[in-house]
């Protein structure tokens, strides 16, 4: 079970890149892509080209729009730009990716799965783990956003890019071969304070790819009202959902995940004062977790500010993010604590 667990996690990794590389070509040959705005810039560049050289022959004036492209003389053989039907594909890479991206949280499940089979115990009792459960929440917490709104699939580049990277580091660094849990882990506390930790990191995950991409179309909104020049990553900004949707979207994942998050310390210190006869003592996962909280409640403050921009706001559940990533891996790698049986030394 544990050799099937490994391959269901390189066969998970492998159906998340994939569906990025789909959710990569739908926003790339979509109406409002890159591609797509070349060839139609082509198209009419095409109609106008056809339609000077008409008059100039006497012929009347044809229009250039996508919507009506000039038909040439039966008895004429120059031939007229059709529209490129590449963009028409679009919606069928981005069905692909969400179909993929539910393949990928199978397999990803499966991995967890058969990991607690073969250890015999839930299969979180360490940092290896942990992530992978951590990645498998955001995949379910994902694919419940896309199915109740399909146009939010832009975010899902995003998503399954951080799938690829938090996995495939996971796997090839902080692997850890199945063992029994350490006799402070042996603890009902585990299935409490562990898996509400798990559920509020991985939906904050998602809330991180929203943010990001409603910063990057705040950018682009600003720059193009300004008539600034626009540089990467704003560019990113046309082909992305309208900002206010993407921000209302951050703000509901986030002011969801906190509440969870707030009851993961809590249950936390209950367990520290059970297992080390003190609620807090400062470890130093404890005070990240405790950082990650405060900056999250600061986010949640300045999204009820009026006088807050949200942009600033949502600048706040980044660094937020930010510290939860420092929680996960720099606390467990760097830093020696109370907590540092996680398994990833």
């Amino acid at each position: 079970m544990a050799a099937l667990s490994d391959q269901l996690l390189v066969a998970a990794i492998l159906a998340y890149l994939v569906a990025m590389m789909c959710y990569a070509a739908e926003y790339a040959f979509g109406d409002r892509g890159a591609v797509a705005r070349v060839a139609a810039g082509r198209v009419r560049a095409a109609g106008a080209s056809r339609s000077a050289e008409l008059v100039g022959a006497g012929g009347p004036p044809v229009s250039s729009s996508l919507d009506s492209a000039p038909v040439p003389p039966l008895d004429s053989a120059t031939p007229v730009a059709a529209p490129d039907r590449r963009s028409l594909w679009a919606p069928r890479f981005g069905f692909a990716a969400v179909l993929i991206t539910g393949l990928g949280t199978l397999l990803h499940a499966g991995c967890l799965v058969a990991r607690g089979f073969a250890a015999h115990r839930v299969p979180w009792g360490n940092g290896y783990e942990f992530v992978i459960a951590v990645t498998l929440v955001a995949s379910i917490a994902w694919m419940g956003l896309v199915l109740r709104r399909p146009s939010a699939r832009p975010i899902g580049l995003i998503v399954t890019l951080v799938f690829v990277v938090l996995l495939g580091v996971d796997g090839m660094v902080f692997y850890s071969a199945v063992e029994p849990l350490v006799p402070a882990l042996n603890s009902y506390w585990l299935k409490i304070h562990v898996t509400l930790a798990i559920t509020a990191s991985g939906t904050l995950l998602v809330g991180f790819a929203a943010a990001a991409l409603y910063l990057i179309r705040a950018g682009y909104d600003k720059r193009a009202a300004e008539g600034a020049p626009i540089g990467f990553p704003f560019t990113l900004g046309e082909r992305l959902p309208v900002g206010d949707n993407l921000e209302r979207l951050t703000f509901r994942i986030h002011a969801f995940a906190f509440p969870i998050w707030t009851l993961a310390i809590m249950c936390g210190a209950i367990w520290a004062e059970s297992a080390w006869g003190r609620y807090w003592g400062w470890d130093p996962k404890e005070t990240w977790s405790f950082i990650a909280w405060v900056i999250y409640a600061g986010y949640l403050h300045a999204r009820a500010t009026p006088s807050v921009k949200k942009t600033t706001a949502t600048w706040i559940a980044m660094a937020g993010w930010t510290a939860m990533i420092v929680n996960l891996f720099l606390v467990n790698l760097v830093v020696s604590g109370l907590h540092s049986y996680a398994g990833m030394k």
